[in-house]
């Protein structure tokens, strides 16, 4: 036997690894809709770029059977890759070998490669499809997920971390994700619950079926708990592509600016996108489009508290955060969902410095008994808290109206924007003209011969006094009212103006966050 020899007994080893759980299991796999780990990571990376670390390990049990078992790789493939040309660094399970299932070897591996991304300052991407927790290694496999979710924690606002759900994730499993940037899930193959439907029956009597429990449309419509999905596993694992493109590297580092055509920023279509009448509804995505460069809008949780819309998009090339107003859901009204939604929007813009616009046409916190009860108060609070945090560039529009409450969460000139322009026609007070004027002239309404006259009046009176944008710039809460046809020209103006920002908060461990 020579060098040769054992170079071909390397390749051969390499091949067996490679197979996974054999042909047989890879079939299977294919029949149910889904991609193989390997052909996953094809999927995902640059042609040509992976490198996979790890790949003789193997699970170290010998109870239960366990010893006459040696799952290639123990179910995970990980390593580090390029993807859109930057460093990556991922891990994908392998459901062809025992199920996926993590144990003790197999968080080892995933932990190790998180912790290259950290020192490397790269994002890091999991596919997840894994039966749970091996049972066969007890607690164990448990303790193997608390060493993941420990640096999904303490490398969390460090370095971009994405979840991509591609099968089942239930039990602890679910919770590595939970507190990733980004979860991602298929249609009909992926899940995540934490205990699954046979359990709810026999605990509860609720009979449910796993998709309906736990699958893409109930986490990115329902439960909040996904960012996107997608109809396969290849155009969610584009999507991932895609959205890496507005992302930094880490938290050390702004998003590179991509070249774009040059285009004339004067946008006359803008004045009639917005109906001047307060009470009217329109899509404000219909806005962002006429602001951002031509495509470039990608929307997050885009079913979920769809009375706000929030995505990444792009101006003059430049990686930016929209906060909006949604007024034709709930006339755009703040509730608990959306500030769920808009909060940790904010927060993960601020984590990897990407500017933030927020557009701003609200009514208030949503009212009723349920929303109080729910909590509206400590939800809505996040908005406050995550925006004065925030020491990134922020900028707010007022497109139509700004009243109570929501006008001063949503990045008003009080807790930290830098620049708040209104359009015209804004209206910014403490709550609209009718309300106001019912309140404040009751007595003279009541006593009047005409009151309906007299309250026409009274509104009158209010909305020029007050429901509108010159008051505040009076105030110096609005530093300039702009023509609505030139809003992309003032963004790209101050956008460049604060490229170079720097704002510091005092020091502190961490501050405490209603949650």
């Amino acid at each position: 036997m020579d060098i040769y020899d054992k170079i071909n007994e390397l390749y051969d080893k390499k091949r067996e690894i490679e197979l996974g759980g054999g042909d047989e299991r890879i079939v299977r796999q294919h029949e149910k809709g889904k991609l193989t780990a390997r052909e996953r990571i094809d999927l995902l990376v640059d042609k040509g770029t992976f490198v996979e670390l790890n790949p003789f390990v193997v699970h170290r049990t010998q109870d239960f059977g366990m010893d006459k078992m040696q799952g290639p790789g123990d179910g995970v493939v990980t390593g580090f890759a390029k993807v859109n040309g930057r460093p990556i660094y991922l891990f994908s399970q392998d459901f062809t070998v025992f199920g996926g299932a993590l144990g003790e070897m197999h968080a080892m591996k995933i932990a190790n490669v998180m912790d290259l991304a950290a020192k490397n300052g790269a994002p890091f991407i999991g596919l997840n499809d894994s039966g749970g927790a091996r049972i066969q290694e007890g607690v164990v496999s448990l303790d193997g997920y608390g060493e993941i979710f420990y640096r999904n924690s303490i490398y969390s606002g460090v370095i971009p971390q994405i979840s991509v759900i591609l099968g089942p994730c239930a039990g602890g499993a679910v919770y590595s994700p939970a507190i990733t940037d980004f979860v991602f899930m298929t249609d009909d193959t992926s899940q995540m619950f934490i205990t699954g439907p046979k359990v709810i029956e026999t605990v509860t009597g609720e009979k449910i079926s796993s998709e309906d429990l736990g699958g893409s449309k109930v986490h990115n419509s329902t439960s909040g708990n996904a960012h996107f999905r997608g109809p396969n596993e290849q155009s969610v694992l584009e999507e991932v592509r895609r959205l890496l493109t507005y992302l930094p590297q880490n938290n050390e580092e702004k998003t590179p600016i991509c070249s774009v055509d040059e285009q004339d920023d004067y946008r006359p279509d803008l004045a009639d996108v917005v109906p001047y009448e307060t009470i009217r509804p329109y899509d404000v995505r219909k806005v962002i489009e006429q602001i951002a460069d031509p495509d470039s809008f990608m929307e997050v949780q885009k079913e979920f508290a769809r009375n706000a819309v929030v995505g990444f998009a792009r101006i003059k090339g430049e990686s930016v955060g929209f906060v909006c107003n949604q007024p034709k859901v709930m006339a755009g009204g703040l509730d608990i969902d959306s500030s769920d939604k808009i909060s940790r929007f904010i927060r993960t813009c601020d984590s990897f410095n990407i500017p933030l616009i927020t557009f701003e046409d609200v009514t208030g916190f949503f009212p009723g008994v349920k929303q109080e009860h729910g909590g509206i108060i400590r939800h809505g609070a996040k908005i406050l808290y995550s925006y004065s945090e925030a020491t990134v560039p922020k900028i707010t529009v007022i497109l139509r109206k700004a009243f109570g409450g929501a006008y001063v969460a949503l990045n008003s000139k009080a807790i930290g924007a830098d620049l708040v322009f209104a359009w015209p026609n804004a209206e910014i007070a403490v709550m609209g003209a009718e309300g106001a004027a019912n309140i404040i002239f009751a007595r003279d309404i009541a006593t009047s011969e005409d009151p309906e006259a007299t309250r026409a009046a009274k509104i009158a009176e209010y909305r020029n006094k007050f429901s509108n944008p010159y008051a505040a710039a009076a105030n110096g809460m609005v530093d300039d009212i702009i023509d609505p046809r030139e809003t992309r020209i003032k963004l790209v103006q101050a956008l460049e103006m604060m490229r170079s920002k720097k704002e510091t908060r005092p020091k502190k461990k961490h501050g405490n966050m209603p949650l």
